[in-house]
């Protein structure tokens, strides 16, 4: 049931057009994944990103939902016999599922309701005298006649309170009174928070609630969150006054003109009881649904980024594990990311042992050739990083480190992944291994990791768990799709987020290259188990063989493409051997290929043409290498040591709502708010920031006892 068909109404919200629409719905029905529509179907969609197209098939399904339910509550309406041409219109313009259930309230089977309880007495023809609005003294004459004992109905009063019940569900079920009444809720309401009796003398990190009231149309979503934490953990109090002077008003003008007090008294008690209530848990409802898309899709967003930082290629990298009593345990990765060594070391518990570790360190740095260090942020980190930075200047090698947010890493190193990777290893040493990994590659690492631990975002275990994992899936997909894999190195678990492939597929290709010592090129990849056509066509061009013989298998360039590709070297006089050697001359004949004569030469789509063209100038290219490169370090800092004007480098570890945190090498992060993030208005802070920026900053205030850090972008 709708006014216009579903690529009509996404295209006009989408700014596209029509066809765009049509080749993308087309696609996606017809199983392609959205990594693989993005990166090799551009001259079809127009060149749609991953993001748009993720949001155009979020809108599909909506408006598919929509379609259905509006169908079903037609179906509804008329097998009772009630559909009228007016409502039918109402239904099939209905934009959200909400509009359709108010549409249906009256009637959806209800639970016993005290007006039902009044219709099985027959005072319905009472309530009917109301609602026309007779005059009060009329109603009250005609009450007796209504007394039954069959219907126990006992007395005139008894009467007129059940034909006022009858009435007051009538007015909560205007659906044009609702609207109204809820446009007034939200402009002139407040949501009212206030501490509950248990946490009344208790410090909590809600106190800033414990008697506070906003705008309900104008709560940041942070703050909606933040709250219904707070009612969920019962440390708060929640809810939205209810205005009743501006409702009567609304309601008095728009049902009560000519009334008398009875039909007055029903009005008021239809608001009171059925109305605001209902309209309460459905603008709270907006609210929390509101404020936790937007925590999904931030969160979703600073995954991807995050999981797109650069990587510290071909670097040894040592990761160390701060702890106190238990030792800070230590695992060094050779630049391939293979595990060479550990050890515990106990700086922190005497003088002798600081000496014992400080030897024990150099050695490895020495034995190991380390060239990064990777400090995990959590207990004692304070005290590693200045037992590191102390003890990198007597070495014999130059050597920096880095505080690596360890969110998730106990998380993987008790897991069945990291047991299965590690077997031999303690538990301890596993988690200093992440942590290297994440500096050394944090794609590969951080894709271990179940995403919701990974730390960044904000209320991220408040929100609906289902569609957190889905956005949260989609953006490891995104990442590891514009990454693409070593088809002879990727782990099953990174393989398995590539567009097309299974997790057991993974373990498939795993098998086949142990079997086989490898694959040689991207074809061998129809051998695998689980691997049809479908699964290649999806898959293939996301994966590398480094080694391949035909440099096209190095590249991200699709097989489909492989002819196309062939035709253009052939056109600019390049081999196959000028690409891999990288001659100067071979990207400078390429930059000066006429984009639009080539593709029609080649039979292909200018857009399909750039990318052949950008992935044969740099072969095997890793996107993330364009990225900024996170911020090293070679001394320390405490919070002490931070002084008002202090101008720093610092990393942005997590972009939220009301501004971002920055690593600037102490403990905590400091905090830009959106307002010292530009010298003039931004609508959100990422639309400046994004996860691993590196940016200058300066200090403006700090709270040693709380331990938070003021900054300011503003300079």
């Amino acid at each position: 049931m709708k006014l216009k068909p579903e690529t009509e109404t996404i295209a006009e919200e989408f700014g596209i057009s029509v066809p765009q629409v049509e080749k993308t719905l087309a696609m996606l029905d017809e199983g392609s994944t959205v990594p693989f529509i993005a990166r090799y179907r551009k001259d079809e969609t127009g060149g749609l990103s991953d993001t748009v197209l993720r949001d155009l098939n979020a809108r599909l399904d909506y408006i598919r939902r929509l379609d259905k339910r509006t169908d079903e509550i037609a179906s509804s309406v008329t097998e009772q016999g009630k559909m009228t041409p007016e409502l039918e219109k109402a239904l099939c313009a209905c934009t959200t599922l909400q509009e359709a259930e108010t549409l249906y309230l009256p009637y959806k089977r209800k639970k016993h309701t005290r007006a039902m309880a009044a219709r099985e007495k027959g005072l319905e023809p009472l309530a009917a005298m109301i609602m026309k609005k007779q005059k009060d003294q009329k109603i009250l004459d005609a009450a007796p006649s209504f007394i039954s004992e069959e219907k126990k109905v006992l007395t005139a009063e008894e009467a007129l309170a059940g034909a006022k019940d009858i009435a007051a569900e009538e007015l909560s079920e205007d659906v044009e009174l609702r609207k109204r009444l809820k446009a007034m809720l939200l402009k002139k309401s407040q949501i009212k928070t206030s501490v509950t009796k248990k946490f009344a003398d208790e410090k909590t990190e809600f106190m800033n609630y414990y008697d506070a009231h906003e705008p309900a149309g104008k709560i940041p979503d942070h703050r909606v969150l933040a709250v219904n934490r707070g009612e969920k953990r019962g440390v708060l109090s929640v809810g939205l006054t209810s205005e009743e002077d501006d409702a009567m008003y609304i309601i008095t003008k728009s049902k009560l003109r000519g009334a008398g007090d009875i039909y007055r008294d029903a009005a008021v008690d239809a608001y009171k009881r059925l109305i605001f209530p209902a309209l309460e848990r459905e603008i709270r409802s907006d609210l929390k649904e509101r404020a936790e898309q937007s925590a999904i899709k931030m969160f979703g967003v600073n995954l991807k980024k995050l999981l797109l930082q650069r990587p510290f290629k071909h670097m040894t990298t040592m990761g160390f594990d701060p702890g106190f009593r238990n030792g800070c345990k230590i695992a060094v990765l050779d630049p391939y990311g293979t595990y060479i060594d550990s050890a515990i070391v106990y700086p922190t518990l005497s003088k002798s042992k600081r000496e014992e570790a400080e030897r024990t360190v150099l050695d490895m740095i020495d034995r190991d050739q380390v060239d990064l260090i990777a400090i995990g942020n959590g207990t004692a980190s304070r005290e590693s990083e200045q037992f590191i930075a102390g003890l990198i200047g007597k070495a014999d090698r130059r050597v920096q480190y880095m505080i690596v947010n360890e969110a998730g890493a106990s998380i993987y190193s008790a897991s069945e992944l990291g047991a299965a990777e590690y077997p031999e290893l303690d538990v301890s040493i596993r988690g200093a291994i992440s942590i290297a990994g994440r500096l050394q590659d944090p794609l590969s690492e951080l894709i271990k990791i179940e995403p919701e631990h990974i730390g960044v975002g904000q209320y991220q275990h408040d929100v609906n768990q289902k569609e957190l994992s889905n956005v949260l899936d989609n953006a490891v997909e995104d990442a590891v799709g514009n990454v693409g894999a070593d088809l002879n190195r990727a782990s099953a678990v990174l393989l398995s987020h590539i567009a097309g492939i299974t997790g057991a597929t993974a373990k498939n290709i795993v098998s086949y290259r142990q079997e086989h010592d490898g694959f040689t090129k991207k074809e061998e990849l129809k051998k695998v188990k689980g691997i049809g056509a479908k699964a290649y066509e999806q898959c293939a061009g996301f994966l590398r063989v480094p080694d391949a013989s035909d440099v096209l298998d190095r590249t991200g360039i699709h097989p489909e493409s492989y002819d196309a590709a062939r035709h253009l070297l052939q056109l600019t006089g390049l081999t196959s051997q000028d690409l891999i050697l990288q001659d100067p001359k071979a990207s400078e004949r390429l930059s000066a290929v006429n984009i639009a004569r080539t593709a029609e030469r080649l039979g292909s789509g200018k857009l399909t043409v750039i990318d052949i063209l950008n992935e044969l100038k740099k072969p095997g290219r890793d996107p993330r290498d364009s990225a900024p490169k996170p911020f090293l370090k070679s001394d320390v800092l405490s919070i002490e040591d931070l002084k008002p004007g202090m101008e720093l480098t610092g990393t942005v570890r997590n972009v939220i709502d009301f501004g971002a945190f920055v690593d600037i090498g102490v403990h905590q992060d400091g905090l830009v708010h959106i307002s010292q993030i530009a010298d003039h208005y931004i609508a959100h802070p990422s639309d400046v920031l994004s996860v691993g920026d590196v940016v200058r900053v300066k200090v403006i205030e700090t709270d040693t006892d709380r331990g938070r850090i003021g900054l300011s972008m503003i300079l």
